[in-house]
């Protein structure tokens, strides 16, 4: 299930807005093409900015996310209509067979579950062809990153065109590892405040390649983020 930020249309429509800089895909843009890849699938596609990156420069792209509200969005954009939205999850693809999968924005922490993350995978690997690449960010534990998920540290006062004012912060509500709990708030110009509670899954390198293994990948190699040095591991998966 999304957040239920993720499917609110009045914060669906602000997601965008409140993180306009993605230059994080830029990188995941570049293996598209260093992989040879023409055919997408974007997991978690959200809002669809990268699903619609990739078919500006002529890819053929799949993207997937489970919130209505979000992909609602995705389609009022440029070259939204060369993309093919699916409302539903990786466990629940028609038949596929595409070059390169992408799981960016951290989504692959959402699955709480090694049942839901192993039946993710299962569903990602029957969407490749048969030496196809799977592609994927998780923050490191190590590095704690949850630590500065507070209000103090997160809090953004945004005016935005044709909206207004927009105040939001997150606040750490547990930290109990591997899960880690945050709630994010929202308020709008009329005052009404939106709440979403969510927990996300921290994994070691080791648990990650061991669950890709038990699923039918061999990893090839782990990159670092470019726009988050030291603090992720960007897995590069393959099809076996």
């Amino acid at each position: 299930m999304p957040d239920a930020l993720f499917d609110d249309p009045r914060f669906a429509r602000l997601y965008d807005p409140l993180d306009p800089d993605r230059s994080d895909l830029d990188a995941y843009l570049a293996m598209a093409a260093e992989f040879d890849a023409h055919t997408v699938l974007d997991v978690g596609s959200g809002t669809g900015t990268f699903a619609c990156l990739l078919a500006e420069h002529g890819y053929q792209v799949v993207g997937v996310d489970p919130a209505g509200a979000s992909i609602d969005v995705a389609k009022t954009k440029a070259h939204a209509d060369d993309v093919r939205w699916i409302h539903g999850d990786a466990t629940e693809l028609p038949e596929l067979s595409v070059d390169i999968a992408f799981m960016t924005g951290n989504v692959a922490q959402v699955f709480l579950t090694d049942e839901d993350w192993h039946a993710t995978l299962r569903g990602i690997r029957e969407a490749l062809r048969d030496g196809g690449r799977f592609v994927f960010e998780t923050r490191d534990p190590s590095k704690e990153s949850w630590r500065s998920w507070v209000k103090d540290a997160t809090y953004i006062d945004t005016e935005i065109d044709g909206v207004g004012r927009v105040r939001t912060w997150t606040d750490l509500v547990a930290d109990e590892l591997p899960f880690v709990t945050f709630e994010d708030t929202l308020i709008l110009p009329d005052g009404d405040t939106l709440h979403s509670t969510s927990t996300l899954r921290f994994h070691t390198r080791h648990e990650v390649e061991a669950s890709l293994a038990l699923t039918g990948f061999v990893v090839d190699e782990v990159r670092d983020a470019p726009d988050r040095p030291g603090r992720e591991f960007v897995f590069v998966a393959r099809r076996v």
